[in-house]
């Protein structure tokens, strides 16, 4: 891949953006990212996922509206007109069947699109100096690669209202007061932060920890009463096979018995 980086660390896979100056996302860009989180769901091997970027000064800028200005992309119907690859815009922002936790490792700027694509991670750690903006509306266009969707959804209604109207920043320890972010950090300890919680991930059972994304997919922004009746009545194969899992019988066994489980993901 000529714009992101993939490694595996064991039952981890790392997936970086690495494209020149500010990781903006073309199509070809978008492609690999899908190619990656890809190999993330095929893989019985590898079990959560961290996002990053190369550097501390951009995480993402996201739409390279160069691209967009030269013909690569068009605004109108954007989602149909070009192929995205796997998961839509950037690999995640419509990925609707990774079950498999993802953690962005926020180490720079985070606009735009490379918002909504963090918008799309699980879990999302930032350096102590990212900021986060969406700068669409004075291009005349609107962040609709998830952020429209999502942001409300994460942090009051009148404070998204603000990001998106007035396009102002808002720096990392506001978007961890509130609850935008899991954790701060300081830039040289970001990824081993990532790492810590990706490894003790990894050694839960892995059925159960992708039960958790299907249910919570398909339940939310529900009535409760009816998310529990979905949860139990729809088809939610990976939840399903959970609870009659070797792994689940395991991990009662292993806690009766006072030892470590031994997870086999079946």
């Amino acid at each position: 891949m000529n714009n992101v980086e993939v490694t595996r660390n064991g039952r981890i896979l790392e997936v970086k953006l690495n494209k020149a100056k500010v990781n903006a996302i073309d199509v070809e860009m978008s492609q690999e990212l899908g190619r990656a989180f890809k190999l993330l769901h095929d893989d019985p091997d590898l079990w959560v996922g961290i996002l990053t970027g190369e550097g501390d000064k951009v995480f993402s800028a996201g739409w390279d509206l160069k691209a967009l200005n030269a013909g690569e992309m068009t605004l109108d119907n954007w989602w149909d007109t070009a192929d995205y690859g796997d998961g839509g815009f950037a690999g995640l922002t419509e990925n609707w069947i990774l079950n498999k936790p993802v953690i962005a490792a926020l180490n720079g700027l985070v606009i735009g699109g490379g918002f909504e694509l963090a918008l799309a991670c699980d879990l999302l750690i930032a350096a102590d100096h990212v900021e986060f903006g969406l700068p669409e509306l004075p291009l005349g266009i609107v962040p609709d690669a998830g952020a429209l969707q999502r942001l409300p959804r994460r942090i009051p209604h009148n404070i998204a209202m603000e990001m998106f109207l007035l396009g102002r920043r808002m720096t990392a320890v506001e978007a961890k007061h509130y609850g935008l972010v899991n954790k701060v950090v300081p830039k040289e300890d970001l990824m081993s932060a990532a790492r810590a919680w990706a490894t003790q991930i990894s050694q839960s059972a892995p059925l159960a920890m992708q039960s958790v994304k299907e249910v919570e997919r398909a339940i939310e922004a529900i009535p409760l009463e009816k998310a529990f009746s979905l949860m139990r009545e729809t088809d939610l194969p990976t939840y399903h096979a959970m609870l009659k899992s070797d792994d689940a019988a395991e991990g009662v066994k292993a806690f009766v018995e006072k030892r470590s489980p031994i997870f086999k993901g079946r």
